[in-house]
């Protein structure tokens, strides 16, 4: 049963033909995206799919918020433009068809100013999603052109980031393309820049418990060399 303040419509998943082109999509993203050689990207894909595939089966009810934007979302239109054009155009094409519906969060009681102006995400899939899900989040994260993500990690959390559009960085490592997927195992530490000329557009898969992913604990902390971490 949900405890969310938003009211369960009479709909179910299949009579929203959007919303469930949108989880085939993301089922397929990570069905076709290589695994590099890696059995563990391959295991955690796998997990991401098997999750998927649960709740299309179980057809469950949707959920009806009201939209709720933030000031990123100035620059979806032109991270979904530059989607269409890429490795993920369909699942671009899909998002651009829901956008109006989206429900934009910061996840943090406190953030830099000017980083709560470059970064928001949404929930699709997962406890306080509009589909539910007890041990999978489906989301997107969109950063504004320039943005310095600080570093953070993720305890008893297992995250993986598929690029839809614009490039990006994650430790001054790599640059990571349209189509490129990188996991992050529980409690690696990780910090993301984005290219300067265009905004980037992430598909994002948590893996974790219902307890955990209910209360990620998504709070800036200082390390011994001030980075921000999220416990």
């Amino acid at each position: 049963m949900r405890s969310d303040n938003h009211p369960i419509t009479s709909r179910r998943l299949s009579e929203d033909a959007d919303m469930t082109y949108l989880l085939r999509d993301v089922d397929e993203v990570y069905r076709r995206s290589s695994a590099g050689g890696s059995k563990v990207i391959r295991s955690h894909q796998r997990r991401v799919r098997e999750s998927v595939s649960r709740v299309l089966e179980c057809d469950g009810y949707l959920l009806n918020p009201e939209p709720v934007g933030k000031p990123v979302v100035n620059h979806l239109p032109r991270a979904l433009e530059l989607g269409a054009s890429g490795p993920l155009a369909q699942l671009a094409r899909t998002v651009g068809r829901i956008a109006a519906r989206l429900v934009w969060a910061h996840g943090y009681d406190k953030m830099p100013r000017s980083l709560a102006r470059r970064y928001a995400f949404t929930e699709i899939l997962g406890p306080s999603g509009p589909i539910f899900s007890e041990n999978v989040i489906i989301g997107l994260v969109l950063f504004a052109p320039g943005t310095v993500y600080p570093q953070h990690s993720h305890q008893q959390i297992e995250e993986s980031y598929v690029s839809v559009a614009g490039a990006w960085s994650e430790n001054d490592a790599a640059v990571y393309a349209p189509g490129s997927l990188i996991l992050n195992r529980p409690g690696d530490l990780h910090r993301i820049t984005v290219g300067d000329r265009d905004p980037c557009l992430l598909v994002y898969a948590w893996l974790g418990t219902l307890e955990r992913l209910r209360q990620p604990e998504m709070v800036f902390t200082r390390g011994r060399r001030g980075e921000a971490s999220i416990p």
